[in-house]
């Protein structure tokens, strides 16, 4: 697990993907402290050694196999049971199957707003109806569902989508499809989405 502390009132749990607690999310939750949030990210796999991009197959089945959506949920409500009393607001933010299992968090009361990056199994789980505001960010092409479907089905309170230029990843300064722009912008949405709600 990752913590950083500015003993702030107000944290953000950023919730990884299939690869784990890698450069990409060490650097995220440095930038985010650097805006007086406290951070947790806790690392939903039982190894510390996050995969490498190349076994991405390998990661994702791990995370199927191993962790799961339900898992991956039961370790975030976890850290919100022992920490709620602690901060004003608490955030959560994921990405891919982070922002998935950041969703499922979307209901838990404690939970002030949700930021998810191209969480596309959020589209199993399109009968949640979440309790605080949630910003999602997807790609314009997915492989493996149609974006605009999705997105028409989360057409509900308290949810903002937004459809992307990028592919899934833009965010990412370590992954070939990092979108340097993109990636600013919805930084920069991100950061005006957790000051305001």
């Amino acid at each position: 697990m990752l913590k950083i502390n500015k003993k702030s009132d107000n944290l953000i749990i950023v919730v990884h993907e299939i690869y784990g607690i890698n450069q990409h999310m060490v650097d995220l939750c440095e930038l985010l402290s650097e805006q007086n949030f406290d951070l947790i990210c806790p690392n939903l796999f039982e190894q510390e050694i996050p995969f490498d991009y190349s076994q991405e197959e390998k990661a994702y089945h791990n995370f199927m196999n191993n962790v799961g959506f339900t898992n991956g949920l039961h370790k975030v409500k976890n850290i919100l049971l022992a920490i709620q009393d602690q901060y004003s607001k608490i955030f959560i933010i994921g990405f891919s199957v982070g922002a998935t299992v950041a969703w499922l968090c979307s209901e838990e009361e404690c939970v002030d707003g949700i930021v998810g990056y191209y969480g596309s199994r959020i589209r199993d789980y399109v009968n949640i109806n979440p309790k605080c505001p949630v910003l999602l960010f997807f790609p314009k092409v997915e492989k493996s569902f149609n974006v605009d479907e999705l997105v028409s089905t989360l057409d509900k309170p308290n949810i903002d989508v937004h459809i992307c230029s990028g592919e899934h990843g833009f965010s990412d300064p370590y992954s070939t499809k990092y979108n340097e722009e993109l990636a600013q912008t919805t930084f920069r949405e991100t950061l005006h989405f957790f000051k305001n709600n």
